[in-house]
């Protein structure tokens, strides 16, 4: 009876002999294919079936790669949108003074060509504040006595005739406005040549006065300065005619305009110089001087025989 060995115990070939037949396959696989290209068609059908399982393989490590890119891009995402925002803030706020700056610009360029148009000489002031007052409408510029600004001067801007300087300090003056209830100006209807005077209501309207209540006045009549109060200049824009009210009960009519100028709109305003005195031909001052002197000379003579009668 023949005692075989259990398969356990069964020894193949020498590993060696194993190692040095698998190299020699392999060297001989790879010449072969190096020189024929026999293995291309095995190479490709073979990764048709690996590269499943290699995507596989690579999705935990791709998934880490994708989620670290994206917390990364999203971090750098939000730095440059807060420093676009940062940056638009101050482009925004460089933008609006830029645009601040044109409008005054292009109001000093109107200041100045009123003043050219007009033959005015003035200075520019600026508005500092409003007056605590509230039953009054009054202003404070930038010029006082330093600047030789004295009260009584009329103060425009580039639509019209804005107040008069009432109050003088020595770095700054008050303006009163026209639509003041203490304001008062001489004015005339450049449609129909009709003169009469304009007062402020207090309430940023003014109401034109002294015109009987059949006057020839319409809605929109321009009233321009009449220079009768030898303050305001002739022609300067005062307001316009926006509603009238006539009652045949009332010897006048009573008429309500709104301010040509910004007078409560703007911040910078023009001064104008202080009207020169018209002085009168030397016929009228040398007559008007002899009707001064006259009830003098009679006065004293008088006097005289009051004593010699006495």
């Amino acid at each position: 009876m023949d005692h075989q060995p259990p398969p356990f115990f069964k020894r193949g070939p020498a590993p060696v002999a194993l190692l040095s037949f698998y190299v020699a396959l392999s060297a001989a696989l790879l010449v072969v294919d190096a020189r024929l290209q026999t293995l291309e068609v095995l190479r490709q059908a073979l990764s048709m079936f690996t590269h499943p399982v290699q995507q596989f393989a690579h999705l935990p490590a791709q998934v880490l790669d994708n989620a670290g890119g994206y917390f990364a891009s999203l971090t750098r995402l939000q730095d440059e949108n807060a420093q676009l925002r940062r940056s638009r803030l101050d482009n925004v706020a460089i933008l609006l003074r830029t645009q601040q700056l044109e409008v005054e610009n292009e109001r000093l360029r109107k200041l100045l060509g009123v003043k050219q148009r007009q033959q005015a000489s003035g200075q520019v002031a600026q508005i500092l504040y409003a007056a605590r007052d509230p039953y009054s409408r009054r202003i404070v510029v930038d010029k006082g006595q330093q600047d030789k600004v004295v009260a009584g001067q009329p103060v425009i801007d580039d639509a019209g005739i804005v107040g008069q300087v009432t109050r003088v300090y020595p770095f700054v003056a008050e303006v009163t406005l026209i639509t003041d209830k203490e304001q008062a100006v001489p004015v005339q209807i450049v449609r129909t040549g009709l003169r009469s005077v304009v007062f402020g209501l207090g309430n940023g309207q003014l109401e034109l006065r002294f015109l009987p209540a059949n006057a020839d006045v319409q809605n929109g009549d321009v009233l321009v300065t009449s220079g009768l109060d030898g303050v305001f200049l002739p022609g300067f824009p005062v307001a316009t005619v926006v509603h009238i009210e006539r009652d045949t009960s009332y010897s006048f009519a009573r008429i309500f305009c709104m301010p040509l100028a910004g007078v409560e709109n703007f911040s910078e305003v023009m001064v104008l110089d202080p009207r020169p005195a018209i002085s009168l031909p030397e016929q009228l001052a040398s007559e008007a001087a002899r009707r001064d002197a006259k009830p003098g000379a009679k006065t004293g003579p008088g006097k005289k025989k009051r004593l010699k009668r006495d």
